[in-house]
């Protein structure tokens, strides 16, 4: 399973997390720090990245267009970088479980 972290999320969650998510990247890496949600989920697509964000714009967005990409949206407050990666450790089964559903769309984690 191979994340796509958005803006609002540290990318120092990549090297914390690259022994159950290799191959994952953030959006400032791949050049969409400032790109437009339209962007970042043509892109997600394109490259079989699930979409990681706290924002819940993704997350309305899988309603309406459905995967791919599929959206794991974190709803947590005011949290540290460490609680996001407990929280990404915590639910690994879950996830990997939820990227392999060929019907489910988009993933609540908090």
């Amino acid at each position: 399973m191979r994340l796509l972290l958005d803006q609002n999320l540290s990318p120092r969650l990549l090297s914390s997390l690259a022994d159950l998510y290799p191959g994952s990247t953030h959006v400032r890496e791949v050049g969409l720090a400032t790109a437009d949600d339209d962007t970042v989920w043509a892109y997600a697509g394109r490259e079989r990245l699930v979409i990681v964000s706290k924002d819940a714009d993704f997350h309305q967005r899988s309603f309406v267009r459905g995967a791919p990409p599929k959206v794991i949206w974190i709803r947590r407050g005011n949290c540290s970088t460490d609680e996001i990666a407990g929280l990404l450790r915590q639910f690994h089964v879950e996830m990997v479980a939820f990227e392999q559903d060929l019907e489910a769309t988009f993933l609540a984690l908090g």
